[in-house]
């Protein structure tokens, strides 16, 4: 009689997702080791745990689901205990015509769907998915759905030992949402009271999207467990509050920068999520040209000067900068920054933040870092006339001078230095070149597919239907349904070499610098972001609502992302 080990090898072996002789030795140490052959297997490479669940999905003769292709409403956590989801490996996944489709590992365990039948009291449909993609599709849904009889339980408890203890349901749902977040690439989570439910939303690729929460019924738990991670004030829920703390997930760690703020409804609460030092990525990573990149590195290759990055909120400037910041860090050198916050830590880089009430101004803190004997200094941000002024008199004694300004393009950062009252010879003495920016959604890999494009669209762009490879997503399970996953750069540099100053000098307009900076070199960004929609890295509508068009009457279209 055959074993169901051995099933399980003939089937993967004829599925050709194993070797015979690899599985029969796994099956052996199995065996002498006491352990379950399946188990086995994954740890020594054989298989995945996906591939062993369609094996097994054969030998039963059950269908298989994939749980990364669905959203699945963990609110189906309600249906059933906790304990009996946990014990049987079980999770109601649909309700469709009075019919549930329960999720098992083992369909074939009639003792199982008898206890889930009496439990449920519908007629069940049963498909097998993914040891992993269950277990952690179960501890997600009952960590963030408490039944009532736990929510009331919990208000009874002393508010000091609910939130500091790690075992309660409030406790678990914080936890559950800042991984969630974390996995998902979230760079800010937002918990909003409404008049009926708990929103709970996460900012990916720079778009809020809805994500399952608590019950409106934690909402103060939840912001309690918050407040005591940051050390707020408990007892104050009137006026906004501002902190941080550092969350650990598996083996990295996360800075998290709290602010709530009282609304009609309760206190509004955002976190942004900061990227750790290890994650900082090269120019090409960024999205750079290989042109722009070695542009760029000749730059901040030279001993002195000021490079610029500019763009609104939310560009990726710092990300930019750190870049630099990365390339130029090496024992020989000096660098020290000013931020306002410090977002991103990184090793052997001595980082400064500005605090206005106790006089640590960008300026005031700019005086003593010139002081430590810098090679290069970073300043988050030239906000006023006597940072500019520093900063750029910095760059002039011998300092490679980093920062940002807030201009929709490259050539608009030296009306605005003059509008800070900086000469235009300081500008062309200091500044070597300006770097604009903005971010766009990358179209997600997995659902990518050919696009037909709008002829109004192609006509702002001065492009015909046969001129790139054009895509759009589709939507699945690993973008959230949104047809995007990720961002890339679009970017324009322009670099003050000896036209471009003269035409300083003289006093050209913004739009006359970039004519100049333009037949010297310089691709604006429309054209950067026309590039990568070319190519399918993302679409002619993300570009056009980050960066300025072109129409093919060749006037420039006024619509500009702020």
């Amino acid at each position: 009689m055959i074993g169901s080990d051995d099933l399980l090898i003939r089937c993967l072996v004829e599925e050709g997702v194993a070797g015979e002789e690899a599985a029969r030795a796994s099956a052996v140490r199995a065996r002498e080791a006491g352990r379950s052959l399946e188990e086995t297997l994954v740890e020594d490479g054989v298989v995945s745990t996906k591939q062993i669940a369609l094996a097994r999905s054969v030998l039963s003769e059950c269908p298989f689901v994939d749980l990364e292709h669905f959203d699945i409403d963990i609110q189906n956590a309600s249906m059933m205990p906790r304990g009996v989801a946990e014990k049987h490996q079980v999770f109601p996944l649909f309700v469709m015509d009075g019919v549930i489709t329960v999720g098992m590992l083992d369909p074939m365990n009639l003792r199982a769907i008898d206890q889930l039948r009496q439990i449920l009291k519908v007629e069940l449909d049963t498909v097998l998915c993914e040891r992993e993609a269950l277990g952690s599709l179960i501890r997600k849904a009952y960590s963030l759905v408490t039944s009532r009889d736990s929510e009331e339980e919990s208000r009874a408890r002393s508010t000091h030992d609910e939130l500091t203890t790690g075992d309660e349901p409030i406790v678990a749902a914080v936890n559950q949402i800042l991984m969630d977040a974390v996995t998902q690439s979230a760079s800010d989570v937002h918990i909003s009271p409404t008049e009926r439910e708990l929103q709970v939303r996460y900012r990916i690729d720079g778009e809020l999207q809805d994500r399952q929460g608590p019950s409106m019924s934690a909402h103060a738990g939840v912001v309690q467990r918050l407040k005591v991670m940051a050390g707020l004030d408990l007892t104050q829920t009137r006026r906004p509050q501002d902190g941080k703390f550092r969350f650990e997930r598996g083996s990295s760690q996360v800075d998290v920068r709290l602010s709530t703020l009282p609304t009609v409804c309760g206190e509004n609460v955002v976190m942004r999520l900061l990227r750790p030092h290890s994650e900082i990525l090269d120019f090409a990573e960024l999205g750079m040209s290989e042109d722009l990149s070695k542009r760029i590195e000749v730059l901040i290759d030279r001993p002195y000067g000021m490079l610029l990055v500019t763009g609104p909120t939310g560009s990726g400037k710092t990300s930019t900068l750190y870049t630099a910041i990365k390339r130029l860090n090496t024992p020989d050198r000096n660098i020290i920054t000013i931020e306002d916050p410090v977002e991103i830590r990184m090793h052997g880089v001595r980082q400064v933040q500005a605090n206005a009430e106790i006089g640590m101004t960008f300026a005031n803190a700019l005086r003593s870092i010139l002081r430590q004997d810098p090679d290069v200094v970073l300043v988050g941000e030239i906000r006023d006339q006597e940072t500019a002024m520093i900063a750029l008199q910095a760059a002039l004694t011998g300092h490679m001078v980093l920062s940002t300004l807030h201009t929709n393009d490259a050539s608009g950062a030296i009306a605005r230095l003059k509008d800070l009252g900086v000469p235009s010879f300081v500008v062309n003495s200091a500044v070597l070149g300006v770097i604009a920016q903005r971010l766009v959604r990358r179209v997600c890999a997995d659902c990518a597919r050919p696009a037909k494009q709008d002829a109004r669209m192609l006509g702002r762009f001065g492009v015909r239907a046969d001129d790139g490879q054009w895509v759009e997503g589709k939507g699945c399970a690993r973008c959230g349904g949104s047809g995007f996953r990720g961002r890339v750069g679009v970017y324009e540099m322009l670099t003050l070499d000896s036209s471009v100053c003269a035409a300083i000098e003289r006093g050209a307009s913004t739009q006359e610098l970039a004519r100049v900076g333009e037949a010297n070199g310089m691709r604006p960004m429309w054209m950067d972001g026309l590039e990568k929609a070319r190519r399918g890295l993302t679409t002619l509508d993300e570009v056009s609502k980050a960066v300025a068009s072109v129409d093919l009457d060749g006037d420039e279209s006024l619509r500009l992302s702020a």
